[in-house]
């Protein structure tokens, strides 16, 4: 039975740019081609947990520009329910300026935050109906950290599941952390909130000790994204690796926002943290192999035939 996943988050275009390496600071390369995505961390979310099955309700703002409406039409046409996805006047749409290295499919990102950075959390009262009907909340902080907090208390209060994804790397208080059931964190994000100064190499010689620190703020699960490694499930006493599948990369733009998207949509069918990211991984490497965002996100039957393919 499908789950009901609400996503309070960002909706942004993303204008991606192809090179053949990243630059270094101060540094001009030439790049192409350039195309447009549909995108922002909420969106990418919403669709991807509405491909793997979840009944999906959004809460965000757009601008009342041209993105913005072509965004709503996305949204609306892979059957997430925009009812509460309200339109700013006189702001921009959410943009995101995206670099992908040609090869590694890595990539730099600058989001302008537009009509998302006004979502507030009176909005999120407003709404509030949509967060207590669902099984599963899965916010990020592309929004204010307030508005997170305030949909996450709602649903805490209700006594549904609250996810939230710490990405981009911002602080969180630990009031907020303490009413989290599922925290999920890059490599970079759980360094930042676990307080590790030597990000990447002390987590990657500790990526255990790292997600213990996190649990000690408070959330009842940490979630850490290891990219091609898989991902890291502490759960109490217990710390699980969650294996990943092997695939050629082409964008890896996205492939977070699908791990998360079909972790939400699995815990809201009633499966295990650990079953749920075991999905989640593979859903996040196949999204991996195409460009784009949403357009990379994987539907359900393609994910369920790799799950397979890694059983056997």
């Amino acid at each position: 039975m499908a789950g009901r996943v609400c996503i309070v988050g960002s909706v942004n275009m993303d204008l991606v740019v192809r090179a053949p390496r990243l630059p270094a600071p101060g540094e001009t390369i030439a790049g192409g081609p350039f195309k447009t995505f549909p995108g922002g961390k909420g969106a990418n979310q919403a669709v991807a947990a509405a491909r793997m099955g979840a009944a999906v309700s959004f809460v965000g703002r757009l601008g009342t520009d041209a993105y913005g409406t072509e965004l709503r039409s996305v949204l609306s046409r892979e059957g997430v329910d925009i009812t509460a996805l309200r339109a700013t006047a006189g702001e921009s749409s959410g943009v995101a300026l995206i670099t992908v290295a040609e090869g590694s499919g890595e990539n730099t990102i600058v989001v302008v935050g537009g009509a998302n950075a006004k979502l507030t959390a009176a909005d999120i009262q407003g709404v509030s109906g949509f967060i207590r009907l669902a099984d599963v909340l899965l916010m990020q902080l592309e929004v204010p950290v307030e508005t997170a907090a305030a949909a996450a208390g709602i649903a805490h209060l209700s006594g549904r599941k609250v996810l939230l994804n710490a990405a981009p790397a911002r602080d969180v208080p630990d009031e907020l952390l303490g009413s989290i059931d599922v925290l999920i964190v890059n490599a970079v994000e759980a360094a930042h909130l676990a307080g590790v100064k030597a990000e990447r190499s002390l987590l990657e010689s500790d990526p255990v000790g790292t997600a213990r620190l996190l649990l000690e703020r408070g959330p009842g699960a940490v979630v850490v994204t290891l990219g091609p490694a898989g991902a890291l499930v502490a759960e109490g006493d217990a710390v699980r690796r969650v294996r990943s599948i092997e695939v050629e990369a082409v964008d890896t733009v996205g492939a977070g926002d699908a791990f998360c998207g079909c972790l939400a949509a699995m815990l809201a069918e009633g499966k295990s943290l650990v079953d749920a990211a075991r999905v989640g991984c593979v859903a996040g490497a196949l999204a991996a192999t195409k460009a784009g965002a949403i357009p990379s996100l994987p539907q359900r039957e393609a994910v369920r035939e790799r799950l397979k393919q890694q059983e056997a």
